[in-house]
């Protein structure tokens, strides 16, 4: 028996879907691998699936880099709320917006110096205006910018200025108790 067309078409729509479904928790594990020095390089578009990503962990996602001293001053306090909830469902996500070039030379000596127990990576995005509404409609491109996202929960809030260690565990408190 010769299997129909839309038999195929429907082990190929499955097939597809099971494809990306893999590469979605591909993704979502490497970016949330706890404690690394070296940082994956991502596209928009993976950033976007953890920003979208429908479970119950609360994502912290920080906008910053080295060369950005409030960025490294407020570092501290995200290092700290990363340690003080890593038993918990919620992930700090560090986005360096150093260029990668720069990675062996910036971003790399300041983890050694600066461990953070959640992720880091390197946004390979140059053309900040392709990629920065997808963030927030309201973000200007100015950095630190922070986003504290759960979308089972419905949570997303946006701040577009740097943390305390006080503020952030305020802000965070605030944001999750909506």
């Amino acid at each position: 028996m010769v299997p129909s067309a839309r038999s195929n078409y429907s082990q190929n729509q499955l097939l597809n879907k099971m494809r990306r479904s893999i590469f979605i928790a591909f993704i979502l594990v490497s970016l949330i691998s706890r404690g690394q020095t070296s940082p994956a390089v991502i596209k928009m578009p993976e950033l976007q699936r953890l920003m979208e990503s429908n479970n119950d962990t609360t994502y912290v996602i920080n906008f910053w880099a080295t060369w950005c001293v409030p960025c490294v001053k407020e570092f501290p306090a995200f290092v700290a709320l990363a340690a003080e909830h890593k038993n918990e469902k919620v992930r700090v996500v560090m986005v360096s917006l150093d260029f990668k070039k720069s990675m062996a030379q910036s971003i790399i000596p300041f983890l050694e110096k600066h461990p953070i127990d959640g992720t880091v990576v390197v946004l390979d995005e140059p053309d900040y205006n392709s990629w920065i509404d997808k963030v927030n409609k309201d973000w200007q491109g100015e950095i630190p910018v922070t986003v504290i996202v759960n979308n089972s929960k419905k949570i997303k809030e946006f701040f577009n200025h740097d943390f305390t260690k006080e503020s952030l565990s305020e802000s965070f408190n605030k944001t999750i108790k909506q």
